[in-house]
């Protein structure tokens, strides 16, 4: 059914449960997951003043994106389930769907951000995704209570 899952990953709470739920959907199917973070860098005025700060910019993000891919890529250890790991840049949504098109993913396994009782059903990104997607998208969304858990706990 599904050889490769990939699970997107801002190291959110929301992200967070669609690794576990990725991972365990790959376990099960003994497929291998990819997770990927994706740099969304603003624009910014290419003055030689900003260079510097453009450039640690870049770098943050980078050491993030690594930091939070290398995350799911333990979880998957964990489990026995292989686990690629990437970073892109560029903006969110086309970046996730170009990446599932070039390394040629079955599914893709991506949290959403808790919209409230009467908000929407999915993210931003997660709705461009499901639009833009050739293959199936599976989101996952932090219960009530694990949200204003979020909140009460901060």
């Amino acid at each position: 059914m599904y050889d490769t899952v990939l699970i997107p990953t801002d190291g959110s709470d929301e992200a967070r449960k669609a690794a576990q739920h990725g991972i365990e959907l790959a376990g099960t199917l003994g497929a291998t997951v990819h997770t990927l973070y994706v740099m969304d860098l603003p624009g910014v005025p290419r003055a030689l003043s900003i260079r510097d700060d453009e450039e640690q910019v870049r770098r943050e993000y980078q050491e993030y994106g690594e930091r939070v891919t290398g995350e799911v890529d333990e979880m998957a250890s964990d489990a026995g389930v292989e686990c690629i790991t990437a970073i892109k840049s560029g903006t969110i949504h086309e970046e996730i769907v170009k990446y599932a098109d070039d390394e040629g993913v079955d599914a893709i396994v991506m949290g959403t951000g808790y919209q409230g009782r009467f908000g929407a059903l999915l993210g931003t990104i997660a709705e461009k995704v499901v639009r833009l997607s050739t293959v199936p998208v599976i989101s996952t969304k932090l219960s009530e209570s694990e949200a204003r858990s979020r909140f009460v706990d901060s």
